[in-house]
């Protein structure tokens, strides 16, 4: 064998391989036996191709091609391999279902209702399901659509509240009262270490002598000393009934205007005398040394 020989038989070796390689990674197994059927649909929703079938949640083969239906205008038709033990009863549907993440794959809905079963190269009924994307698209998106107005109002009316100096000033007052609280609480955390204990002491001290008041308070004979009281007002209450009497000396000063008015009299008279007296004692009194003298 020559050289130029081993050399072409190892490049057809290694296209193989390579062919092989790309296969498997399509998940086509080109050395194992399958059937070969078509599903037709008018949107295959972004479907490509390798994408795995499935039935029942089990994978039973892979999309081999997809191609344009131009002798049914508006329809592709999908080429899809299942495995060779798998057989399709009349009736069912490839259904295309489209997950969360956007990809596309097919579901064989089987119909366990008949007997009868497609032949391989037999073309089945293909229908859409958009799934959880689908509905998201069809109920949520016009709701969006619905509150994008209000939400550029929102954001609108909320840069206005971002650029007003007003809310700056609100911004500056918060943080100025946010440090008088902190200097407040500084003065309160000092009052309660320092001050506070001096307070409990005096407070304490206080309560002490409260408690010696207390205990001398009751000592007090409260029984003599109200009935000395009454003792003292009841003789009070006799010396003024006395005071509004006439049967006794002072209530005649009190009550006589007669005896007031001599005793003024007599008051007057002393009074004049007195003068009388400091202006002519020699009226009253007379000295001599030699006897007395007719006047």
């Amino acid at each position: 064998m020559t050289k130029e020989v081993k050399i072409g038989l190892i490049g057809i070796a290694a296209l193989a391989m390579l062919i092989y390689g790309i296969n498997y990674l399509k998940g086509i197994n080109m050395f194992q036996s399958a059937n070969y059927y078509y599903v037709e649909y008018t949107n295959i929703n972004g479907l490509a191709g390798s994408s795995p079938v499935f039935a029942n949640g089990f994978k039973v083969g892979t999309v081999r091609s997809i191609n344009y239906n131009y002798k049914k205008p508006g329809h592709v038709t999908v080429e899809v391999e299942v495995d060779k033990e798998m057989r399709i009863p009349k009736g069912s549907k490839g259904e295309l279902v489209t997950e969360m993440l956007g990809t596309v794959k097919m579901n064989l809905l089987l119909n366990d209702k008949t007997n009868e079963f497609f032949q391989p190269g037999d073309t089945l009924p293909g229908i859409t399901n958009n799934g959880l994307m689908g509905v998201a698209e069809e109920k949520l998106v016009p709701q969006v659509e619905q509150l994008l107005p209000k939400m550029d109002s929102i954001l609108q009316s909320l840069n206005k509240l971002l650029a007003d100096p007003a809310l700056t000033a609100t911004i500056h007052n918060a943080e100025r009262l946010t440090a008088n609280l902190d200097v407040t609480t500084r003065q309160l955390n000092s009052l309660m270490n320092n001050e506070l204990p001096q307070i409990t002491g005096r407070l304490v001290t206080i309560t002490d002598n409260f408690s010696v008041i207390s205990e001398n308070l009751k000592g007090i004979d409260y029984a003599s000393t109200f009935s000395k009281v009454d003792s003292t007002l009841y003789n009070v209450q006799l010396l003024t009934e006395k005071l509004t009497r006439k049967d006794n000396t002072i209530g005649l000063l009190f009550n006589d205007p007669t005896f007031y008015q001599n005793l003024s009299t007599t008051t007057a008279n002393a009074a004049s005398l007195l003068e009388d007296l400091k202006a002519h004692p020699k009226r009253y009194v007379h000295f001599s040394l030699f006897g007395k003298k007719d006047k």
